[in-house]
């Protein structure tokens, strides 16, 4: 009898073929780090948790365990807060710049359904030296360093975290406010923006540039608009030294390589100046990342020192590279090896820009809000010839665009993937399959509200329970929302997750409460079922992935389009 043994979910076997491109790629990528001064650095694969969340924001979920001694430690997730902790303990007191190169893997308990749960992060770390030329050396590498590792063409998103922080802490606004804000720039959260940016008692001038910031995007030109738009606020900061670093970029031939974006703002209590992202066409997610985190060594206690870097994932950067796709914008190289120089070094190969050719990708859903989708893109000008009544078709193809037919629940795992550019769907979809998507317009359409029921007249019984047991059972199909919504109530849940009938689940004693989707209630009555709480209401959003965002501004016009009609 043989058995067959597999990996852990999440984690693969690198087979001869793939192992050789891996070192081919890593030497190359290295010996060009190694020319610009940096030196190798290693760290344990176990931290300290309570290191890393002094250090800042964790991210993704990480894999925890207690040693013998009692202590939690957790499985490294990412590089650059070890490296900090290295400088902040190992190397305390050293004065100078100190330049560090790595190659090790991380690990991180995501959603298996959109992420790997090991990867092999590359990157490097100046740590010592501020301004905007250390700000150019750090970007140009990241652009070298994709290049060099096969990538003929990329974007490089970036901005400044300072304009977004500077404006937060002029404007007179609660506390809580302000970390809703952040939250929803994080989460690329365009329609959260917009309902925060309205509400009542916050100053009208600060909460229009703040909601306007993360719209403004292209060239040197962006850099000008979001000056217009701050100066006369007296919230600048930051925005002198990104000008200078975006003109040293662009003198080096890079130009046509970057995207001046203010959206790129995340992990605000980690980065404190430039941010930017690399992505490629095709792939619906980023490549790698960095920026400027001048406070980390501090927040370790160390004394303050300017710090950057970046880093990205091999394993991505190999699959863009393999996929060849011959669509999309960003950067073309005409040699993998070409070479983007920083100050004196020649220019080798410079920037060309790639033009779009395939049609726009556009996941449609199927079901209740079908017609609705239809409506409101036929209103924003598309053809849409077709979708009306496709019969068995999957895709229905009209001039620049294709239509992608799916459930509305799959719909952001096409678009998330890279499957699809960008989608329909209502928010509850996004909300349960928690999809890294940059949520851009409410769509207005197919409203309908999250509800807790339970049978008539139980609301002591199922108190009771919960004061004797310390949990509540719930059935619902949408288990994600239940955790959230309880979790943020401080309540206890089991979750009896049930594909259909959930009204059933209290009536035979398998839950206490239901979660559920309702729009009259008349089947909650119709089963004796009342409402005792509102989860959350909704409507359809209009999503795309964040590389499709950067990379095509077709994506963005069919927002503006969208927005307007809505």
């Amino acid at each position: 009898m043989t058995m067959d043994f597999v990996t852990p979910i999440g984690f693969r076997d690198i087979l001869p073929d793939e192992a050789l491109q891996r070192e081919q790629i890593s030497q190359r990528v290295m010996a060009r780090f190694s020319e610009a001064g940096y030196v190798p650095i290693e760290t344990p694969t176990l931290e300290r948790m309570d290191a890393m969340d002094a250090a800042g924001r964790i991210p993704g979920k990480t894999f925890k365990l207690f040693d013998a001694t009692g202590e939690l430690l957790a499985l490294r997730p990412d590089v650059t807060m070890q490296v900090a902790r290295i400088a902040a303990t190992r190397l305390r007191g050293q004065g100078g710049v100190a330049r560090y190169r790595y190659m090790q893997r991380v690990f991180r308990d995501v959603d298996l359904q959109f992420e790997a749960r090991e990867m092999t992060q590359m990157g490097i770390e100046c740590i010592g030296e501020g301004g905007a030329a250390a700000d150019a050396e750090v970007v140009g590498l990241f652009a070298q360093a994709l290049q060099l590792a096969g990538l003929e063409r990329f974007t490089i998103a970036l901005g400044t975290v300072g304009v977004l922080r500077a404006l937060l802490e002029a404007c007179e606004a609660e506390g809580a406010w302000k970390n809703a804000v952040l939250a929803a720039y994080h989460a690329s959260n365009f329609v959260e923006l917009d309902e925060l940016c309205t509400q009542e008692g916050v100053p009208v001038e600060y909460a229009q540039a703040i909601d306007a910031l993360p719209r403004i995007r292209g060239g040197r030109e962006a850099i000008d608009e979001v000056r217009a738009l701050v100066e006369p606020l007296g919230c600048v900061d930051g925005l002198d030294a990104f000008a200078q670093a975006f003109d040293a970029l662009a003198e080096a031939g890079l130009a046509d390589a970057l995207l001046v974006d203010f959206s790129i703002m995340s992990s605000f209590d980690y980065y404190t100046g430039i941010v930017f992202e690399a992505y490629a066409p095709g792939m619906g997610e980023l490549l790698g990342s960095g920026g400027r985190y001048d406070t980390m060594l501090e927040s370790l206690g160390a004394d303050a020192r300017p710090a950057a870097g970046f880093s990205f994932y091999l394993e991505q950067v190999m699959e863009a590279r393999e996929q060849g796709v011959e669509q999309g914008t960003g950067f073309c190289s005409t040699s993998a090896t070409a070479s983007i120089a920083l100050e004196k070094e020649k220019v080798e190969q410079k920037p060309v820009p790639c033009s779009t050719n395939r049609p726009l990708r556009i996941a449609v859903p199927k079901g209740s809000l079908n017609e609705g989708a239809i409506a409101a893109l036929t209103a924003a000008g598309l053809d849409t010839t077709g979708l009306d009544n496709p019969g068995r078709q999957l895709i229905i193809s009209n001039p620049g665009v294709d239509y992608i037919i799916v459930r509305p629940t799959d719909a952001p795992a096409f678009v998330a993937l890279g499957a699809a550019d960008c989608g329909i769907c209502g928010e509850d979809s996004l909300v349960e399959t928690g999809a890294d998507v940059v949520e851009l317009v409410d769509l207005g359409f197919g409203a309908c509200r999250f509800i807790v029921a339970q049978p008539a007249g139980t609301t002591e019984a199922v108190q009771e329970r919960y004061r004797k047991l310390g949990s509540m059972r719930i059935a619902t199909k949408y288990p994600n929302i239940t955790r959230r919504f309880f979790g943020r109530q401080g309540t206890q849940v089991e979750i009896v997750e049930l594909r259909g009938n959930i009204e059933l689940a209290p009536m035979v004693g398998m839950a206490e409460r239901i979660v559920d989707i309702t729009a009259t209630g008349t089947t909650l009555r119709e089963n004796n079922l009342e409402i005792v709480d509102e989860v959350l209401e909704c409507t359809a959003r209009f999503f795309a992935n964040t590389a499709a965002f950067r990379m095509d501004e077709r994506v963005v016009e069919l927002a503006r389009a969208l927005k307007e009609n809505a």
